[in-house]
């Protein structure tokens, strides 16, 4: 119980005939000056109903309370200004505290609504940033929030796990590569064949060519690439799930861009249907300039779909999933 529903409480006992404890509530002010106490009430609201100038009704509520458990109440003009007795309120609080236990402060407001939290999101084969630290410790806090005010969190793991860059990976493993070395140092390896990879391409346009190549292939469902990429997931996973364990956050999805792959087709469609895909030099796009916004790339010339087409099929995919109340990104800015 805050302040105010404390004081609307005591207020209340006196002016039950003319007032709920609603009302009461809506009235009380916080003071400008802590000089003035914790909670204000204008004596204003009664002045029709007892036919008196606001301030004798507000010195006639403080002598009715003078025995209720506040440290002082004071008048002062029209206002009953109230001081907590803090030491009261400790001993009330931590006694709850103690009773309830893991439980304290409990609420069901959220009627077990599910709220997915897209939080974390690292990049698979490059280490953990601290943008990516901070979307995990702000995003679990935020779960834990929801537990206790009733609603059912869906903590989602976004891996960027899908790209072009995994062409590129794939190139610079079969060729400077080694099992053992990614086995042992997965992220730092894997970033390291990733790097040469762009310092070799600068020499060697041919390199280029091949990662595409091995992309076309790895959304083509080629066993190989797929089981490369797979094993590229997995080992960075587990770099991944030290810092998690230590941090003792878990996840309830991993399902990553890759996991969107079949979906953005109906995207497209639906945004079709609503009429809101144009073209625009070839590629199509949803215009935004309505909401000052940039317009919003959907599908480029060749075909190939971007980062908001899958993230509109995961919101998606979401809804239809969990049926979310609301749904929270934490993000980097």
């Amino acid at each position: 119980m805050n302040n105010k529903e404390i004081v609307a409480q005591a207020i209340h006992q006196v002016v039950k005939e003319d007032l709920t404890i609603e009302q009461v509530q809506q009235l009380l002010e916080n003071p400008k000056s802590v000089d003035h106490g914790d909670v204000a009430f204008p004596a204003f609201a009664l002045a029709k109903a007892y036919r008196k100038a606001p301030q004798q009704i507000a010195a006639e509520l403080a002598e009715k309370m003078a025995d209720t458990s506040f440290e002082k109440i004071e008048v002062v003009g029209p206002y009953l200004n109230f001081f907590m007795d803090k030491s009261a309120i400790s001993a009330h609080v931590l006694a709850t505290v103690i009773k309830d236990k893991n439980h304290y402060g409990d609420q069901t407001i959220g009627n077990q609504q599910a709220v997915p939290i897209d939080m974390s999101s690292p990049n698979i084969a490059k280490p953990i940033s601290m943008g990516h630290l901070r979307s995990t410790v702000i995003g679990n806090s935020i779960g834990f929030i929801l537990e206790k005010i009733g609603y059912q969190p869906i903590r989602i793991n976004h891996l960027g796990d899908w790209g072009t860059q995994f062409g590129k990976l794939i190139v610079a493993y079969k060729k400077w590569g080694s099992e053992a070395a990614v086995k042992a140092e997965p992220i730092n390896e894997l970033l390291r064949l990733y790097v040469d990879f762009h310092e070799k391409a600068e020499t060697d346009k041919q390199l280029e060519d091949e990662a595409r190549a091995w992309f076309k292939k790895l959304e083509d469902g080629d066993p190989e690439a797929i089981q490369l990429w797979q094993w590229f997931r997995d080992e960075s996973m587990k770099e991944f799930n030290k810092i998690y364990d230590m941090l003792e956050v878990s996840f309830d999805s991993l399902n990553g861009e890759a996991f969107y792959n079949d979906k953005m087709t109906e995207i497209v469609e639906l945004l079709e249907e609503k009429h809101l895909l144009k073209e625009d030099q070839g590629a199509e796009i949803v215009d935004l300039s309505a909401y000052d916004l940039n317009p919003a790339l959907i599908r480029k010339s060749d075909g190939a779909t971007l980062y908001i087409t899958r993230d509109m099929a995961a919101a998606l995919y979401r809804k239809r999933t969990y049926d979310f109340a609301k749904s929270l990104y934490v993000v980097g800015n």
